[in-house]
């Protein structure tokens, strides 16, 4: 069997002017990177013609480490749109260098359902998140600038900044530093830290932004500490925001690449869903919703996480309404929240099955809290067995959802047409059935209540004493009516990764919040999570590997 590489090098490419084209994009209209990448100008959004195309959420069941495919399936289900004559594109996020090299691999799709150049889109694509860095470093370097050459006339407390600095790479060993040492020319000595790129509120404000004036306006209100006064000072202040806006020039413009089978694929953006709002940017989806007929966009892990940030922050923001959702689940993921160790899983085992499924049910209920109507898309493994899918049909039956066997990674769009025929269904009956979940002006406990009980299932949510004070600040300088950004453990329901299936009477827990008011919203830390993640025992990058000529091996 080939690898992803090895189908993604064996592809043959069109030009980026054939499938700029297809979308009625001319050629004068595309920056190019080469001959198979293009950015698109923003002015080709038409705001309405966004309101009567569909849009179509891929999310998936709780994430385990035999992998679930939401990409894959994303990149299939658009494939099997445009077979069954629906212009589709497809809109995702960009990959971070942090889980090509360490544990999770690329996010270009995989087998059959891949978006290409498939090592490009892997490896540093278009430079977007380099400049999402090196904008998001630029005003840490200001701040500091300000205490030692400005003479701190902002009166900035530098026990109280907020603003760390971030880098596209795991490293665990960079979260809590202590900068400026040396003497008195080397800076005010601090505590601070880094954050992995994809965590970083430059990349969530370029994920809201609706042009390059709105994105400055964002950065403006990047919240970068308190006073000594408790007063909070803004990155304005620093006067950061035009050359932070600078930086995101070609940044803020979404990137056009192509599916296997030639159909459009739009990449852009490229925030974490366990530790920010882990969906594409906003430009994106519209571009894609003003060139095609349908877009189909995951967001990333489960339905409690990227989907929950993707329906009550995006699409409020954004005015999107969303007219479908897959789920999607595969046999052996189901199977290890039934309590099947790891390394069993290509074994048939309905016993553990049958155990897994209150997972799946729970994301079901889930998607029909937003009064949309999910259909599931078995993610289809050689190792499942008959008897375990028919039980997968079985209980969907009984939900009384849609479900379909997906076949993508093997067969492409043949093995999505299936699919595709149940979402064109359910996007066709939905026209504005979508509801967000809670209310902006609800206060910060309601609103983190409402998604703790009804989407993870707890019974409290409890906080720290820390994390009572920070919300008494956001009241006082009105920052209370921002949506909530939750970051907590993408492997359970709940705030323990412990905790597999469907966990019933649990107390969430909220130790303390990070601020992202210029992007616009609050991030409750829940449970032990953490903001720059660290490399595994056996990172990818020691497979990874390049010849003389240019051939690069053992990406995935």
């Amino acid at each position: 069997m080939k690898t992803d590489l090895e189908i993604a090098k064996a592809s043959k490419m069109r030009p980026i002017k054939e499938i700029a084209a297809k979308l009625g994009v001319e050629e004068k209209d595309l920056h190019v990177y080469g001959n198979y990448i293009a950015k698109l100008p923003l002015k080709l959004i038409d705001e309405n013609k966004v309101k009567n195309k569909k849009l179509v959420l891929v999310t998936a069941i709780t994430p385990t480490p035999a992998g679930e495919g939401k990409t894959t399936t994303s990149i299939g289900l658009t494939e099997g749109l445009n077979k069954i004559g629906v212009k589709t594109t497809v809109v995702i996020r960009e990959p971070s260098l942090g889980p090509v090299f360490g544990i999770k691999g690329g996010a270009a799709g995989g087998g059959f359902s891949q978006v290409l150049p498939m090592e490009d889109i892997n490896l540093h694509f278009t430079g977007d998140l380099a400049a999402v860095e090196k904008a998001h470093n630029l005003l840490a370097a200001l701040v500091d600038n300000h205490l030692q050459s400005r003479n701190n006339t902002l009166n900035l407390d530098p026990r109280k900044i907020i603003w760390k600095r971030v880098m596209d790479m795991n490293e665990r060993s960079l979260r809590d530093i202590i900068i400026g040492m040396g003497g008195p020319k080397q800076g005010i000595p601090r505590e601070t830290g880094f954050d992995i790129t994809a965590a970083s509120e430059v990349m969530a404000a370029l994920c809201l932004a609706k042009d390059i004036e709105d994105l400055k306006e964002k950065f403006g209100n990047i919240l970068v500490g308190y006073t000594y006064d408790d007063e909070p000072v803004y990155a304005r202040d620093f006067n950061a925001q035009g050359a932070m806006a600078a930086l995101m020039k070609y940044a803020i413009m979404p990137n056009l690449v192509q599916t296997i089978e030639g159909n459009p694929a739009i990449i852009h953006g490229g925030p974490f869903a366990n530790i920010a709002q882990g969906t594409n940017t906003l430009i994106a989806t519209k571009m894609g919703l003003t060139l095609s007929d349908y877009v189909v966009t995951e967001a990333g892990f489960a339905s409690e996480l990227g989907a929950e940030k993707f329906l009550d922050i995006k699409c409020q923001y954004g005015g999107l309404s969303p007219n479908a959702s897959v789920v999607v689940a595969t046999i052996r993921a189901l199977k290890y929240h039934g309590g099947a160790k790891l390394s069993s899983l290509k074994d048939p085992n309905t016993s553990a099955l049958e155990k897994g499924l209150p997972n799946l049910e729970k994301h079901i209920e889930n998607i029909r809290h937003f009064n949309l109507e999910p259909v599931v898309a078995i993610n289809k493994f050689a190792t499942d067995s008959d008897e375990e899918i028919k039980l997968v049909k079985e209980k969907c039956e009984e939900l009384k959802v849609k479900v379909a066997v997906c076949e993508g990674w093997e067969k492409g769009g043949e093995g999505t047409v299936e699919l595709a025929e149940l979402v064109r269904e359910a996007a066709e009956n939905c026209t504005t059935c979508f509801r967000p979940l809670y209310d902006f002006n609800w206060d910060i406990e309601k609103k983190l209540h409402t998604i703790a009980t009804k989407l993870y299932g707890a019974d409290h949510v409890e906080y720290t004493v820390k994390a009572k004070q920070q919300m008494a600040m956001f009241e006082k300088i009105g920052l209370d009516k921002l949506p909530v950004c939750v970051a907590k453990t993408q492997k359970s329901l709940s705030d323990d990764q412990y905790k597999l299936g469907r966990p019933k009477g649990f107390t969430v827990k909220i130790r303390e919040f990070e601020v992202a008011a210029g992007a616009g919203f609050l991030i409750p830390i829940a449970g032990t999570i953490m903001r720059m993640p660290g490399l595994p025992s056996l990172p990818s990058a020691e497979k990874i590997d390049i010849d003389n000529d240019g051939n690069i091996s053992g990406l995935f």
